[in-house]
């Protein structure tokens, strides 16, 4: 400090003077005495020199402005005021460094910088090594689509869940977004599955590729929000609850009958033999569901061997018009000779599988309650 003290005079001459050139000039003197000796200086130097260049900061050009902030942005004892008027410089090349780098800046000070700044300024700060959950979710909200891509492709980045569900509501009209979102290895399982639900087939394929490990959870998730749709629109029903009602007291009465589901099948009724089916056989509805609705023929097949039914009830199924198959003569001969080998103990094996795969759903009504009621 012993140089500093010797030109405090004419430092003090240049903060009263009305000259540009020589303010500058003792700008950059005075900026390259604290960057050379920064880590050295006590706290009450540090202040000092804070006031310092406040003052000579203070009425310059942009490009004067701009270098200081460059120097002094990730110093990890620049003087906290000058730092912080950099900060919320309009100017984004003054204030970009400063809020890009500078470990001064507080949470505080970034929260209250991207809610009253530009969309530049949001930017840099979105490009800091570290994020708090208080400051990601400020540029969630106000932050343009280059500032929310930039947060997610931030992992020192942290979201709140409310930041989140933000994200994913942007991800699903935003692919680029959704691609960086599902790599984070911490974004929530609910977010996670809001995020597939809403994701093109396109994006899913990707993510697959990306993380091939994670490909097996990736079809378990979807098979997840399949279900879960499946359960809301049942839920939502009320032809559906009638059924249900019904097929309940034959079950308990002990009197529901292959019968039962042949003939809805017939009569093209897909939820009395959804649900009549998934009763008989003691089968996982969103299973069922899943079957009659899929256009291939294996798992009507399997699922009506494991009930017990004959061909005739299977061929029902296999010929509804919900699942669109149009099966020529050929086919039904073929999958008649597929029926006739399939064995019931194989049959009943395959849906285990498909239910450890894809997790055990609830049967509605549920599995142990309707062995209970046959008992």
């Amino acid at each position: 400090m012993s140089e500093y003290r010797l030109n405090l005079n004419e430092i003090e001459a240049g903060l009263s003077s009305g000259n540009v050139r020589r303010r500058l000039t003792l700008l950059q003197r005075v900026t390259d005495l604290f960057v050379a000796g920064s880590r050295r200086y006590s706290d009450a130097e540090i202040a000092l020199f804070d006031d310092v260049l406040m003052g000579l900061a203070a009425e310059i050009e942009i490009e004067a402005r701009k270098r200081l902030a460059e120097r002094i942005a990730t110093l990890p004892d620049a003087p906290p005021k000058t730092i912080r008027r950099l900060a919320f410089d309009d100017a984004i090349a003054v204030a970009g460094p400063v809020l890009a780098g500078s470990p001064r800046l507080s949470d505080a000070d970034l929260v209250e910088n991207a809610s009253s700044k530009s969309q530049d300024h949001l930017y840099a700060i979105a490009q800091r090594l570290k994020l708090s959950e208080s400051v990601t979710d400020v540029l969630i909200e106000r932050g343009n689509r280059r500032v929310v891509r930039r947060t997610a492709r931030n992992a020192g980045a942290r979201f709140s869940l409310a930041g989140y569900e933000r994200v994913v509501e942007y991800a699903s009209r935003d692919r680029k977004l959704a691609l960086t979102i599902g790599r984070r290895g911490d974004i929530p399982r609910q977010c996670y599955l809001k995020l597939l639900e809403t994701a093109s087939a396109e994006v899913r394929k990707k993510l697959e590729a990306i993380n091939p490990h994670a490909a097996q959870e990736i079809r378990s998730a979807v098979a997840e929000i399949a279900t879960a749709k499946q359960r809301e629109v049942r839920e939502s029903s009320p032809s559906y609850t009638r059924a249900e009602r019904d097929y309940r007291y034959l079950f308990k009465d002990r009197r529901l009958s292959e019968t039962n589901v042949h003939a809805p099948a017939s009569d093209q009724h897909f939820e009395k033999t959804a649900i009549a089916l998934s009763m008989l056989g003691l089968l996982p509805i969103d299973i069922v569901e899943r079957a009659l609705l899929d256009k291939g023929t294996d798992m009507i097949l399997i699922l009506a061997k494991a009930a017990g039914c004959s061909w005739t009830t299977a061929k029902a199924m296999l010929t509804m018009h919900t699942a669109g198959r149009s099966l020529s003569a050929l086919d039904i001969e073929n999958a008649f000779k597929s029926y006739e080998l399939l064995r019931q103990e194989t049959a009943r094996r395959v849906v285990k599988f498909y239910e450890r795969r894809f997790g055990r759903h609830p049967v509605v009504p549920r599995r142990r309650r309707l062995a209970a009621a046959a008992r």
